[in-house]
């Protein structure tokens, strides 16, 4: 889908410019942290949910480059989204991770990830936004969050 220097230019792009970077103080978004255990990664995620669609995400924390990148491709794919869409674009990412069938025309730039598996130290970094993302569904089940 994409060549490897295609790969470098959208990664670099989502990580020097990052979508929806900022923190959100306003109670009706529903902030989670994913984290990594073995390297810098702390992100918190905001997300707006209403009525199960997902009108917004912001993100902060420190990360590196992959996982800068792959929040920011995550929310690009997100938003606007149900959470079944969700849902189903989450397993279809971790599927790509995991070297399982998987759809790969509804990733769009997310596909940019599909060799992650070949720098299993990096698996964890291209994970940590979507980790965050099943925290926040999760809880949103849970809760059924409300503004």
């Amino acid at each position: 889908m994409f060549d490897q220097n295609m790969k470098k230019e959208i990664i670099m792009e989502h990580y020097s410019n990052p979508l929806n970077r900022g923190i959100v103080t306003d109670k009706t978004y529903l902030k989670v942290n994913t984290n990594s255990e073995s390297c810098i990664d702390n992100i918190d995620l905001y997300i707006k949910i209403e009525d199960d669609v997902i009108k917004d995400i912001r993100f902060e924390g420190e990360a590196c480059a992959i996982s800068t990148s792959a929040t920011s491709i995550m929310i690009k794919l997100l938003l606007g989204k149900t959470i079944e869409e969700a849902e189903e674009l989450m397993k279809n990412y971790n599927n790509m991770i995991e070297e399982k069938d998987y759809n790969s025309d509804i990733l769009e730039e997310a596909n940019v990830y599909e060799d992650i598996h070949n720098q299993k130290n990096r698996i964890g970094c291209a994970t940590i936004p979507w980790r965050g993302l099943a925290k926040a569904l999760e809880e949103y089940k849970k809760c059924k969050w409300i503004d």
